[in-house]
């Protein structure tokens, strides 16, 4: 008896947890277990189109890598007893410095697509970006998300058809917009190429064969209705969005790489709220920018989907803060895996960061209640990081937190 009395003592054993999602859930500690569920749930076009990258994928790799560089300088003693992760950005208070980046075809990771990622923004209470690109409407996000969003554009030759996606815009609720200026041609990513990735899918034997291995994807896959180009549905170039033509072809299409600074004048011309242009990557443009009274310059190298090569987001942080950082928002998108990785770019002078890939991941291995851990994984490494460096409130994190190291 004794030595089951011991046991008992220092034994306890888990409830097993019926639900499959959140038994799933419950064994992922960081972001890359999320990755490694989501490819292990999603056929590989699909899961490579969300992971890849342009070419040899240097960029993707070093916007995380380069996090590494920098080391906290924790200081003891604090009473950091009350933590605040609130903070202001443009205009408006948010529980912790952070924006759901604007993300193409969400629902090749999960049928419910952007509309599950609104309603994780929403309950979060951070900023939501739909994308231009993005496989539910304008007005459909609007109807599930009635907090903070903004809308993500492109400089298109069909001005017509951008004016109309403008006034959409304004109508239902989106308080600015961001255009994304790094995509006067598209990048070259290799692992779509390789694949013969196309979006919508196009469906062979390879794609069938494929379906036969991710019976949960497909499933979800084939009980929705037809993936579309929700916001540029009926445009000549795309038709009802529901045939199988390649990213590419529309893209190269719609862009004119012959598109100037003086394009943004359309724009302030056509919309009536905040602009951010998205796709910054050097002071001289952020400096241009803030000339021209943008809200927000927002560090970005597409992912590392453009141009490969191009510097990480977090490395231009505080020359572009200490540029413009008084007459513009600056705000970090690329490489975030960890609160760590917030509270680094916000020490370091940004306003707040841009998660993409980290919730892209999420909804591919667990759908909305995917996104609903990320999001409060990354609120909660904020704050524990903040706890450790003895920082009680964003107000107070500056550079004499971190030591760059490279």
């Amino acid at each position: 008896m004794g030595m089951f009395s011991t046991l008992r003592s220092v034994v306890r054993f888990r409830t097993y947890e019926r639900d499959r999602t959140l038994r799933k859930l419950s064994k992922a500690a960081d972001v890359g277990d999320l990755r490694t569920m989501a490819k292990k749930r999603m056929p590989a076009g699909c899961f490579d189109y969300i992971d890849g990258a342009a070419q040899d994928e240097v960029t993707a790799v070093n916007n995380v890598s380069s996090f590494k560089n920098y080391f906290f300088r924790p200081r003891v003693l604090r009473d950091v007893a009350a933590i605040s992760t609130t903070t202001t950005l443009l205009g408006g208070q948010i529980p912790f410095p952070v924006m759901i980046a604007p993300t193409g075809f969400d629902r090749i990771a999960h049928s419910q697509g952007e509309l599950a990622v609104a309603r994780a923004a929403q309950r979060a209470g951070i900023p939501y970006s739909l994308s231009t690109m993005g496989t539910r409407s304008i007005e459909e996000v609007a109807e599930v998300n009635d907090g903070r969003k903004w809308f993500q554009v492109y400089v298109w030759r069909d001005k017509p058809l951008l004016k109309e996606m403008l006034d959409r815009a304004a109508a239902s609720g989106y308080e600015g917009i961001m255009i994304t200026v790094d995509t006067a041609v598209l990048g070259r990513r290799e692992r779509d190429v390789r694949r013969g990735f196309s979006l919508p899918p196009k469906v062979g034997l390879e794609t069938i064969i494929d379906g036969i291995r991710h019976p949960r994807w497909t499933s979800d896959f084939l009980r929705a209705e037809p993936i579309q180009f929700a916001n540029v549905k009926g445009s000549s170039a795309v038709g009802d969005g529901s045939t199988p033509v390649t990213l590419s072809d529309y893209i190269n299409s719609q862009f004119d790489p012959a598109l100037s600074w003086s394009d943004i004048e359309w724009f302030r011309d056509n919309w009536p709220g905040m602009i951010m242009i998205k796709g910054v990557q050097t002071v001289e443009d952020a400096e241009i920018a803030a000339d021209m009274k943008l809200d927000g310059v927002i560090l970005s190298n597409h992912g590392g989907r453009q141009l490969d090569y191009a510097p990480s987001p977090i490395d231009l942080v505080a020359p572009v803060a200490d540029a413009v950082g008084d007459r513009t928002a600056v705000i970090c998108d690329g490489g975030v895996r960890r609160g760590s990785d917030i509270v680094k770019a916000v020490a370091m002078g940004a306003d707040a960061c841009m998660i993409g890939r980290a919730y892209f991941y999420a909804l591919g291995a667990a759908g909305e209640r995917g996104v609903d851990w990320v999001l409060e994984f990354l609120r909660a490494g904020v704050e524990h990081t903040m706890a450790l460096s003895g920082v009680g409130s964003i107000d107070d994190l500056n550079r004499d937190l971190i030591e760059v190291r490279t």
